[in-house]
């Protein structure tokens, strides 16, 4: 078993705390990406697990060992950098053989497994080259396949795709994605891309300022966010946020956003907003997708309104619209064929059955 945990683990850079005591289970052949911005701690987190940074507190253990103070070397964990890191002297089979040749191990297994790692990520006919010969994505897959043929117990992934074009990415996320189906290691993955993670992962782990603010499969974190900093930075393009305050009328519950726009809650999430009434400023969040163009049937849940749109952008399978609500710019998907133009008004649709209301003051989805 291959199982990493990670018990109250603090990272400080003297006054400065880049990982603030999170505790984070890894199940064994699991693939979990680390995601956040820039600076909220993911890579200081990977670093930790490989020993490449110290602890300033807590533990980390994989396959049920404390690994604090064991060295790099001794952990049995494979390492993917951003750089790839491939000595550019040697050919592929050297640079794949590298480590297992270190190791003493006889040729006939050295050549056994950079043969296999090689059929795995389809790059036998490049055994020979060397790194100059290749292209960025033909380095990345090498270097993918020198961490394969060491059979670790742990893949790290420092955001591996970084320097790839957008086109290569979309294509080594698929690779990534069947080598894992293949190899089945546990791996940590670690991007700024949310919709890397998106397709990658079993789980995502969303980190922000340090803390781990939400951890669950792609559909958990999309369908259900715990925060406003996960609904806002799981979809692209990002969640609307509009300020609002929620009334009573006739019996049921109505989201104001401005005085002549409101939305009737559907009864479903009635109770659970209807203690919610006096809480200060509130923020309704709705996804692009769930504001299109009206149709002449709405399904239960679905309002229909009229907005003038102030800049559309033709996607080809959808047009987006920004449009403004009392101040904030609001974007919704609509049709190509919806009539949708610069300037002109459309009338749209919010399905309120996918609405999310959050706690301006303390981020929390309610």
């Amino acid at each position: 078993m291959a199982e990493v945990k990670l018990r109250k683990i603090v990272k400080r850079y003297d006054e400065v705390e880049a990982v603030r005591g999170i505790d984070l289970d890894i199940a064994d052949h699991e693939f979990v990406v680390l995601v956040g911005p820039s600076g909220c701690g993911k890579s200081t987190t990977l670093r930790m697990i490989a020993g490449l940074e110290d602890i300033t507190d807590g533990d980390i253990l994989i396959a049920g060992d404390v690994v604090n103070d064991v060295p790099p070397k001794d952990r049995d964990i494979a390492m993917v950098f951003q750089n790839y890191a491939l000595y550019p002297h040697m050919t592929v089979f050297q640079n794949m053989s590298f480590g297992l040749r270190l190791k003493r191990y006889p040729k006939a297994e050295i050549k056994k497994r950079v043969d296999e790692a090689a059929r795995i990520l389809d790059i036998k006919e490049l055994l020979d080259r060397k790194p100059k010969q290749l292209s960025g994505g033909q380095r990345q897959r090498v270097a993918m396949g020198r961490a394969i043929v060491r059979n670790p117990k742990v893949f790290l992934f420092d955001e591996p795709l970084s320097n790839l074009d957008a086109k290569l990415r979309v294509q080594m996320r698929t690779e990534i994605k069947k080598v894992h189906q293949q190899v089945r290691t546990t791996t940590v993955y670690v991007t700024h891309d949310q919709v890397e993670a998106m397709t990658l992962a079993d789980r995502v782990v969303v980190m922000n300022q340090g803390n781990i603010e939400q951890v669950g499969t792609p559909q958990q974190l999309y369908h259900n966010p715990r925060t406003r900093f996960v609904a806002g930075f799981i979809g692209s393009p990002a969640m609307n946020f509009i300020p609002c305050e929620v009334e009573e009328v006739g019996g049921g519950l109505s989201i104001r956003l401005t005085n002549e726009l409101s939305f009737p809650v559907p009864v479903t999430r009635a109770a659970q907003y209807q203690n919610h009434r006096q809480n200060g400023k509130l923020l309704l969040g709705l996804r692009p997708e769930h504001i299109t163009e009206a149709g002449q049937h709405l399904e239960p849940g679905e309002v229909p309104f009229e907005a003038n749109l102030e800049v559309t952008e033709p996607m080809g399978m959808e047009t987006l619209v920004y449009f403004p609500v009392n101040g904030t710019q609001v974007c919704g998907r609509v049709n190509p064929n919806a009539g949708a133009r610069d300037g002109a008004p459309l009338r749209l649709a919010a399905n309120l059955n996918n609405m999310h209301l959050i706690d301006e003051a303390s981020g929390r989805v309610i």
